[in-house]
């Protein structure tokens, strides 16, 4: 009898364990990716430009194997290294293809943030770098993603930021260093300590210096002249727990029905696309101008862009050709408009800009990918 009840007892327990790890691994985002999946494949299904057989996955950091993982960090390395297709009068600073990239970012950057194109602009010059990766490097992959909720607790020690020659290299020598008035002082704040990009070097900028880093001021008043320096980061879970939790991203995403108060909440001072670029921090992870100059920015945006797209699916009709905003960052300019276009110069993948209204959904037009 006593066998019995101990029995009982020890199922009941491996019931309880069971129903509490199920708890534990749900993921609020993703089951709204999943619902939403229908939708994108009707659309998909409609679409004369992406087919089935041209759609690309784009999946997480911590879920492609570690020979993707290293396909992809000497893609980024080979970027480094390839010239710049800038105006050297014009852009001195750029002396890569890497470097095009941030000096594009940085031109731009008034007119790409709090405006009608945040979304869409930085869902096309995140493409541009996916495909510039693949056709300028011979990348095979997509380009990952960060899950911010699943690394909230300890970004510093997931596969993202860990320093092993399998991350987008860890967390900067620690150095005496103020907080950047958003986050408390870290234990980072130095030059990146160890991983793949260890080495890699910011020539652009500083634009707009946060107090927790000190960059050496730039030659030119606009930021484009070459000023080499290294990669610093002050990793913590400050924002990333306070903003960036599993069930805060879920909230944006069902807890917004229009555009602009979605990417409103999105981009606000308690909102996952600063609580990103400042869990980073650093320079030029600090610099609101600078900032594709640390290689983990692509993996934030993506993970912007993931965020959008899933919004979108939750209600597509109502979700996908919509826009809301003005076309400066600072209030004036007219109100976009999805006829605006998106040009990236000579980013543009093909050569080819476009319309705000043909880079709204990532199964047509130019674009052909989903999120896994």
């Amino acid at each position: 009898m006593a066998a019995c009840s101990s029995l009982r007892g020890l199922l009941a327990l491996l019931v309880t364990l069971s129903l509490w790890t199920t708890i534990c691994a749900a993921d609020a985002v993703t089951d709204l990716q999943t619902k939403g999946r229908a939708q994108v494949d009707a659309q998909l299904a409609k679409s004369t430009t992406c087919t089935k057989d041209k759609l690309q996955v784009r999946r997480e950091w911590g879920d492609i194997t570690a020979a993707d993982k290293k396909a992809y960090i000497a893609a980024v390395l080979c970027i480094t290294q390839k010239p710049s297709k800038l105006s050297a009068t014009t852009y001195p600073g750029a002396k890569t293809r890497y470097d095009d990239f941030v000096a594009i970012h940085i031109k731009n950057t008034l007119s790409i943030h709090g405006t009608g194109n945040f979304l869409s602009w930085h869902r096309y010059f995140t493409f541009a770098y996916e495909q510039a990766l693949r056709n300028e490097c011979g990348y095979n992959g997509t380009q990952p993603y960060w899950d911010w909720g699943r690394w909230a607790s300890s970004p510093e020690t997931s596969p993202i930021f860990d320093g092993s020659d399998t991350s987008m290299s860890g967390q900067g020598i620690k150095t005496t260093h103020s907080s950047n008035g958003l986050k408390p002082a870290g234990n980072g704040g130095g030059c990146i300590e160890k991983g793949p990009f260890k080495n890699m070097t910011v020539n652009l900028g500083p634009l707009a210096t946060m107090p927790d880093t000190t960059p050496p001021k730039n030659p030119r008043a606009d930021g484009f002249g070459y000023n080499p320096r290294c990669i610093k980061r002050d990793l913590s879970n400050y924002l990333t727990n306070r903003d960036c939790t599993t069930a805060k991203i879920a909230q944006l995403i069902t807890g917004y029905t229009n555009i602009g108060t979605f990417q409103t909440q999105m981009q606000s001072g308690t909102g996952v696309h600063p609580a990103g670029h400042f869990t980073i921090s650093g320079d030029p992870g600090s610099d609101f101008y600078v900032s594709p100059g640390d290689p983990a920015f692509w993996l934030h945006h993506s993970m912007i862009d993931r965020t959008w797209a899933i919004w979108q699916s939750q209600d597509l009709a109502n979700r996908l050709a919509v826009i809301a905003g003005g076309t400066s960052m600072m209030g004036g300019g007219k109100q976009q408009s999805l006829d605006d276009v998106v040009d990236l110069e000579v980013l543009n993948v093909g050569g080819k800009s476009w319309k705000i209204r043909d880079l709204v959904s990532t199964v047509d037009g130019p674009l052909c990918y989903v999120y896994e």
